[in-house]
């Protein structure tokens, strides 16, 4: 259909999918029209299918020569159903595994079809399973804006569309229905079962006429531990007569449910999936289930290295040339508060960097650090702790423990602990830190002051209003004396006090010895 490219919304700093669709061949103004029609239309009416199992559509766009089109749609972290599909499989894949999926996309299914919008190309390669296990089923209205549910034969003799999973209607060219989607399903369902497709025709032509005319495989033939009941419903599903198969994808996801574990239940005994995969039964064992702990940070970035390789010179001034070009790529987006992107093409250029230059490098390090700055700014706090926290290491390898970058990351690294609701690790984390900062700056210098601040007010989110006022109050009269009562932190801290004495005894001056 076309390419798919990572993009960014500019506005609201969000990571999104591009795909540009190339349209067959405009060979006049009159098809050209038509083609934009179809365009819009079809992804309007994707955009009404509202399912979390359906990637948002975000806008749609065609130029005015009719030859770039953009579908701008949400960005899905996930892995494509073609990687639990593999011939050498052992053991295959466990049977609830291939019921939460089939289950996931007829429940998309059933929300698109109510709008209502055939898929019209439903296969492994348009199904994706996020990190948390939720089915994403892609592409939805594509088929429709290419006609790709129509055989047609190009020049070359060769038909449009994707044959292993063509509906025997499709090939003929009859109307497409909503059981189109569920013969298509049912060779889904089968692939995941058996490991390999329904059929395996020598030409795109014989693997045609085997959907029309060639009786599929029961699935027990293959894999004895099928239950004859799912056999019987892949059956259905895959009979050559739209009207022979099931009703609607609702009758089909309740022929799947004895299948699908129950809330609670935990994997037995030889229900894990490929390594490395998401949990499509997840959602079913634990529904509406918070998400996971972030697992612990390792101590060191992967690439890290304590020296540098041999790099020839020349090359080694053209990364350092890559990295400023990145630095002032990087000021650009972050003078737009496009903090997200920011922080993603910086990190593109850790590894490469890293591993010519040496991890503990002062440009690596550089990168590093604006990425989790970027990162925090973003609001992604969970992202940045960690990687300021691996910075406080490393700058107190290069430069010392008391040096200002490793103390800034160090205090970054309790700022973000604060956020995520970690009040007194950043309590001890900030404490830490102004320690350090009085000693060798002194007490009203710039960093002490945002410290005592910061230390006050995470004081005062712990209900220790009198803590908090036995740290504000005297940051408050050295403010006075440094900056003067008119500076806008002076005044933050006096209303911040204002508000501790009304709390404290009853609107006391002070706090109650």
């Amino acid at each position: 259909m076309g390419d798919v490219w990572r993009g960014y919304d500019a506005v609201l700093d969000r990571p999104v999918a591009v795909k540009l669709i190339r349209p067959q061949a405009v060979t006049s103004p009159h098809l050209a029209e038509e083609f934009e029609k179809r365009f819009r239309r079809e992804a309007r009416v994707t955009a009404r299918i509202q399912h979390p199992g359906v990637p948002q559509v975000y806008d749609a766009v065609l130029d005015e020569s009719y030859e770039q089109l953009f579908l701008v749609m949400e960005l899905v972290d996930g892995v494509p159903l073609t990687a639990y599909v593999r011939p050498d499989q052992q053991p295959p894949l466990p049977l609830s595994w291939a019921a939460a999926v089939a289950a996931q996309v007829a429940t998309v299914l059933s929300y698109a079809h109510d709008v209502p919008v055939v898929h019209r190309d439903l296969k492994p390669g348009n199904i994706l399973v996020a990190r948390d296990g939720t089915v994403k089923v892609l592409d939805f209205g594509i088929a429709a804006i290419l006609r790709t549910d129509v055989t047609k034969l190009t020049a070359t003799g060769s038909p449009i569309g994707t044959h292993q999973y063509m509906a025997p209607e499709q090939v003929r060219g009859a109307r497409v229905t909503p059981r189109t989607d569920l013969y298509a399903l049912g060779c889904v369902l089968h692939e995941l079962l058996c490991g390999r497709p329904l059929f395996t025709g020598d030409s795109e032509w014989q693997l045609m006429m085997q959907h029309v005319n060639a009786a599929p495989t029961p699935l027990r033939q293959v894999r004895a531990d099928i239950p004859e009941a799912l056999e019987e419903l892949v059956l259905h599903l895959l009979r050559k007569a739209p009207e022979s198969r099931p009703a609607d994808v609702q009758e089909v996801y309740e022929r799947l449910r004895p299948f699908l574990p129950a809330p609670g239940e935990e994997s037995a005994p030889g229900e894990a999936g490929p390594a490395g995969a998401p949990d499509p039964t997840g959602i079913f064992r634990r529904p509406y289930a918070p998400r996971s702990r972030a697992a612990p940070p390792s101590a060191r970035p992967a690439a890290a290295s304590d020296a540098p390789p041999a790099v020839p010179a020349a090359e080694r001034e053209a990364l350092r040339e890559q990295v400023r070009e990145v630095h002032a790529h990087y000021l650009a987006l972050m003078e737009e508060e496009r903090y997200a992107q920011a922080a993603e093409v910086v990190g593109e250029m850790i590894e490469p960097a890293a591993r010519a230059l040496g991890a503990d490098s002062k440009p690596v390090l550089g990168l590093r650090m604006r990425r989790a700055v970027s990162r925090q700014l973003a609001g992604d706090h969970r992202a940045a702790l960690p990687e300021f926290e691996s910075l406080a290491d490393a700058y107190a390898r290069v430069s010392g423990p008391s040096s200002e970058e490793a103390l800034d990351s160090r205090a970054q690294a309790a700022r973000c602990r604060g956020e995520l609701g970690q009040v007194t690790e950043a309590l001890a984390g900030l404490n830490g830190v102004l320690d350090t900062v009085r000693v060798v700056d002194g007490d009203v210098s710039e960093n002490a002051v945002e410290l005592r601040r910061d230390i006050g007010m995470l004081l005062l989110a712990q209900q220790r209003a009198a803590e908090a006022y036995d740290v504000l109050e005297p940051l408050h009269a050295d403010l006075c004396v440094v900056f003067g009562p008119d500076d806008e932190l002076t005044a933050e801290v006096a209303e911040t006090l204002a508000v501790i004495r009304l709390d404290l005894d009853g609107g006391s001056s002070g706090p109650t010895p």
